[in-house]
């Protein structure tokens, strides 16, 4: 084998591996709930406050993935909607000139690139990963590492991070898909790709972990994604470990719905 071939594999080697770490998080917070980068002030002011820059906020602990994936299974198995204690969405922008005519666009394009996975077992024959397969969910994310490091890198609309299904009898149904961004993208990169005068990105915020000895037998209406701690002060005081952000930007996209209301919805339409 030449030495170009051998460079050329470890280099897809290593971005594959950077690909995975980046969507191990994302995969965990791909759920429902949600506005801009998260403030970092009191829970009351949360709503109000400027969202602050993240970019060199330290990741969560890819040893404490498990610590927030019952918040995280709970928020999806709820439905919830909306801004919450640890849901940041970005605010809608009004409508510019091309906005509905670039959703449209990248509608179009998702079709086309996610047509073959319609059986879900060519997504799992292409590296697609099942997230938490076992706990009953309203949609089960498939997700390539591969997809999520090329995506934080350029946007194609028809490679989506991650896949969405619908539990049947008979297997899985494709719904939908989720475009990802790292949390340190701004507002205007975010539009850039997907306008935030159709749809609103989603990202997980004020996470308090517990202690690393407590985490089996932690008060979880305290702490994680659905605990009532949400600022550096509160997690502090019980002696938690404070995450301002955690994973990335999410949004979700339903490419067979009609309407772009329905189809960049945060949730698939239920009739």
């Amino acid at each position: 084998m030449s030495a170009r071939n051998t460079a050329i594999q470890l280099i897809t080697k290593a971005g594959t591996l950077v690909g995975a770490l980046f969507l191990v998080g994302v995969l965990l917070a791909a759920i429902p709930a949600h506005k801009s980068q998260p403030p970092q002030t009191s829970a009351a002011q949360e709503s109000q406050s400027t969202p602050t820059n993240t970019t060199n906020m330290p990741d969560l602990d890819m040893n404490d993935d498990h610590s927030a994936e019952a918040g995280a299974v709970h928020d999806m198995a709820s439905g919830a909607h909306g801004h919450t204690l640890h849901m940041y969405m970005t605010a809608p922008r009004p409508q510019t000139p091309g906005d509905v005519q670039r959703a449209n666009e990248i509608v179009t394009q998702l079709r086309g690139g996610i047509e073959k996975y319609r059986d879900y077992h060519a997504a799992l024959e292409e590296g697609f990963k099942i997230f938490m397969p076992d706990i009953p969910q309203p949609e089960y994310h498939f997700t390539s590492y591969k997809n999520g490091f090329l995506g934080a890198l350029n946007f194609d609309a028809s490679r989506p991070a991650s896949l969405l299904y619908k539990k049947t009898s008979g297997g899985y149904e494709l719904v939908g898909a989720m475009y990802t961004m790292p949390k340190r993208a701004t507002e205007e990169q975010l539009n850039a790709r997907v306008p935030l005068s159709i749809a609103s990105w989603h990202l997980h915020t004020n996470l308090c972990l517990p202690p690393r000895d407590q985490m089996r037998s932690a008060d979880f209406t305290k702490f994680g994604l659905k605990g009532s701690i949400a600022t550096q002060d509160a997690c502090d005081a019980a002696g938690g470990r404070f995450q301002p952000s955690i994973f990335g930007w999410m949004v979700h996209v339903y490419p067979y719905e009609d309407g772009l209301d329905k189809i960049f919805a945060m949730h698939h339409h239920m009739d």
